[in-house]
C-alpha cells in the first residue's frame, strides 16, 4: 500500500495502526527520494494526529516467556562449552534454532508471565532442553558459510507516533518547502 492510501484509510478510519505505523516508515526507509504527493499525505497524517482526528492505536505489550528460558538455559550452556573449548557459540542461532521448535508463552501481565515459567519448567523443561541440546549440536556442525552476513535490525523507532512521523518528514524532506 502506498503512503497516500494508508493516510486516506487512517483519515477515513480516524485510527493508525501500528501495522500502518510500520509501513509508513519502511516506505520512506526504502524510498531514496518522496514525491511531493507523499510529503503532502505525511504531513496531513502528522496534523490529523495532532489535531486528534486520528489517534494512533498504542501497540499490544506482551512478552514470550519462552524467549526468556531458552535464552537463559543457552548462555548458560554456551559458557560452559567455550569456557572448555576453542569453540565459539552463536547465542542467537542457537536460541532462534529452538524457539522455532517450542510451542510459545505469552503473557501480558506479571501474573501471567509468572505463571506461563512455571507451566514451563514443570511441563516443557525436558523439551526445552532436547532443543537447546539439538541447536547447540547444530551449531556446532555448522560451516560459516556466510561470514558477512548481517544480523537483524534489532533498532525499534523511539517515541510515540508523533516523534516517529516528525522525525520520518525531518529526515525525508529536507529541501522540501511547500509553495
Amino acid at each position: 500500500m502506498s503512503i497516500e492510501g494508508i493516510v486516506d484509510e487512517a483519515l477515513k478510519n480516524g485510527y493508525l495502526t501500528p501495522t500502518m505505523e510500520a509501513e509508513v516508515g519502511r516506505i520512506c526507509d526504502q524510498a531514496t527520494e518522496l514525491s511531493i504527493e507523499e510529503y503532502m499525505a505525511l504531513d496531513r497524517l502528522m496534523g490529523s494526529l495532532l489535531t486528534g482526528e486520528v489517534v494512533a492505536v498504542p501497540r499490544k505489550q506482551f512478552i514470550n516467556v519462552m524467549e526468556e528460558l531458552v535464552l537463559s538455559e543457552a548462555i548458560m550452556r554456551v559458557a560452559e562449552i567455550e569456557a572448555t573449548s576453542d569453540k565459539v557459540l552463536d547465542v542467537g542461532d542457537i536460541a532462534a534454532y529452538a524457539l522455532n521448535r517450542l510451542p510459545p508463552l505469552y503473557a501480558t501481565t506479571e501474573e501471567g508471565a509468572n505463571y506461563q515459567r512455571q507451566k514451563a519448567k514443570k511441563e516443557l523443561n525436558n523439551f526445552i532442553n532436547e532443543q537447546i541440546s539439538e541447536a547447540i549440536a547444530r551449531n556446532l556442525e555448522t560451516p560459516e558459510f556466510y561470514p558477512d552476513r548481517q544480523p537483524v535490525n534489532t533498532k525499534t523507532p523511539g517515541g510515540d507516533v508523533l516523534q516517529q512521523v516528525s522525525g520520518l518528514l525531518k529526515s525525508h524532506a529536507k529541501n522540501f518547502e511547500p509553495d
